[in-house]
């Protein structure tokens, strides 16, 4: 083993696998020792569900689902048909950059870790600090998020179920959802403390369930529909008639981006589950690769299938037709209510789509709970000793629960305002890619000559696809950050700035305040 260790300027050992030759390949609990950890994780995840999880968590049947109308409202078709392919190509340069720091370093820390790595031992501690919580609480944001929406698609179920909005139809105050997202998170904490082998069953389920749900949605409803669009109004209708005082087409089209970019999110799950997957260093790249890709095609196939059966864009959007305005719910239920006399058929397909996003957030509870087991392993967070415990069944139980019950609390803001509560989830997007640049950052500037990469790299191209990841978040942080509606006032204003900007200065200043003074990034449990 000895022509695969390298001693870096520190004084430390790095392991490069392809130092002497492409056969040289260490297993991976001693690669993760190499990186300072000893084993604590079951690792019994092959490649097919390491992609399950993150495959789950992207979940196109989530995001585009709960996202579809803010595509029609912002340039309706041509947004949707042409802005999902575009964004899913820069996710998937994003998703390259990070899968061959991810194959450099696998470890369930991930993004705060790669940081940390890639910065030094000056600026280390800082980044990796920065970094961390930028991550977790985008990965909150994201369950939270996850979760919340599944509770509103049941309210609109029922709502559905009982007659709808115009035939005297039950509908659920904002305490029963409430309620229900407390119940589904339960669940999501259930099944988490359950053995790796059952979690690996549940996520190649949750992939199956995407992927068969995509394709059977998106041929059933425009054959059920009677009326159907023409190629012509897919590919050509630009909506303008947005009632939010916006009219310029080119704003209008960034807005309407929020759907695609919101779906692409979470797959840095492969990062975090790499301590428990096998042949870590090339399966934990293979899943973000693999998962952002496959996303983009049957995403695509689902926003043509579900877009034919679209012939009244303002309808769909108005908030007293029968399912209250959630787009994709009339186009279900008016799809069979008009061809059989009743939308039972409809409620059936938003039921496969519930079950997508109970799986996504299950997924995400999974993702979640390893992030913060692997800060707390380094001390980042408070009572860390106690995040960082895994159970008999090397399940880290502790940050399971501690995961559901923060997106619990932070559900519980809607019960005040929903402004307050779409600006903490606005952190889902922004502050979650803010995450996902900072390392890649970090790659193509101070480790631009020190990087040594891992199986998956991208040669010579690592540092141009690098810097167009890192433009690309950047471009997405400012775009997204702009008013969505004019005139801006308390209720119309886009609090995603305030949001991140509040999470940037807490950050920042608990690093000077206090974190600075103990906080030394990863630290190694591996006894020398």
């Amino acid at each position: 083993m000895e022509g695969n260790i390298r001693i870096s300027e520190d004084g430390g050992s790095c392991y490069h696998p392809f130092l002497d030759s492409a056969d040289s390949i260490v297993s991976d609990d001693v690669r993760l020792q190499q990186l300072g950890y000893k084993r604590q994780l079951t690792r019994g995840l092959s490649a097919m569900a390491n992609f399950s999880v993150t495959f789950s968590i992207i979940s196109v049947l989530t995001g585009l689902t709960t996202t579809y109308g803010t595509g029609l409202t912002y340039g309706g078709t041509v947004t949707m048909v042409y802005g999902w392919p575009l964004v899913g190509m820069l996710t998937m340069v994003v998703g390259a950059s990070m899968a061959e720091i991810c194959s450099a370093f696998p470890t369930s820390g991930g993004l705060y870790f790669w940081s940390a790595k890639l910065c030094g031992n000056d600026w280390g501690p800082f980044a990796s600090w920065l970094t961390g919580w930028f991550n977790i609480v985008g990965q909150w944001a994201v369950t939270t998020s996850v979760d919340f929406s599944l509770a509103q698609l049941i309210q609109v179920i029922i709502l559905l179920s009982t007659g709808g909005k115009n035939g005297g139809g039950y509908e659920a105050s904002k305490y029963l959802v409430i309620g229900f997202h407390g119940g589904i998170l339960l669940l999501h904490a259930i099944i988490n403390s359950l053995p790796i082998s059952w979690l690996s069953l549940f996520g190649q389920l949750a992939a199956g369930w995407n992927i068969v749900g995509v394709f059977v949605l998106m041929i059933l409803i425009p054959c059920v529909a009677t009326e159907r669009a023409s190629a012509k109004f897919v590919f050509t209708y630009f909506n303008t008639d947005n009632g939010d005082g916006i009219n310029n087409k080119l704003y209008i089209f960034i807005l309407g981006l929020l759907m695609s970019q919101y779906t692409l999110t979470g797959y840095d799950a492969s990062a975090h589950m790499t301590e428990e997957t096998k042949n870590a260093d090339k399966n934990g790249p293979r899943g973000i690769i693999s998962s952002i890709g496959i996303s983009i095609i049957v995403g695509w196939g689902y926003i043509l299938g579900i877009t034919f059966a679209v012939t009244n864009i303002s309808y769909l959007l108005d908030e007293n037709n029968d399912a209250g305005g959630y787009a994709i719910a009339e186009i279900f239920y008016l799809a069979f209510k008009n061809r059989y006399g009743n939308g039972v058929g409809g409620i059936i397909c938003l039921g496969v789509v519930a079950v997508a996003i109970f799986f996504c957030g299950m997924s995400s509870v999974t993702s979640n709970s390893r992030m913060a087991y692997a800060f707390s392993r380094d001390g980042a967070m408070p009572f860390s000793s106690v995040w960082h415990k895994v159970n008999k069944q090397e399940v880290p139980i502790n940050a399971v629960w501690l995961s559901a019950f923060i997106s619990f609390c932070m559900a519980l803001t809607s019960l005040g305002s929903l402004v307050a509560f779409q600006a903490m989830v606005s952190i889902a997007t922004i502050g979650l890619y803010i995450a996902y640049a900072l390392p890649i950052f970090f790659r193509v500037t101070l480790a631009r000559k020190s990087f040594i990469p891992g199986p998956f790299n991208l040669g010579r191209y690592g540092i141009i696809v690098g810097w167009v990841a890192v433009l690309w978040v950047v471009t997405i942080s400012v775009l997204f950050s702009l008013p969505v509606a004019y005139p801006i006032t308390n209720e119309t204003l886009n609090y995603t700035p305030v949001a991140v900007g509040c999470l940037f200065v807490l950050t920042v200043s608990s690093w000077i305040f206090s974190a600075r003074h103990w906080f030394r990034g990863p630290i190694t449990n591996v006894d020398t």
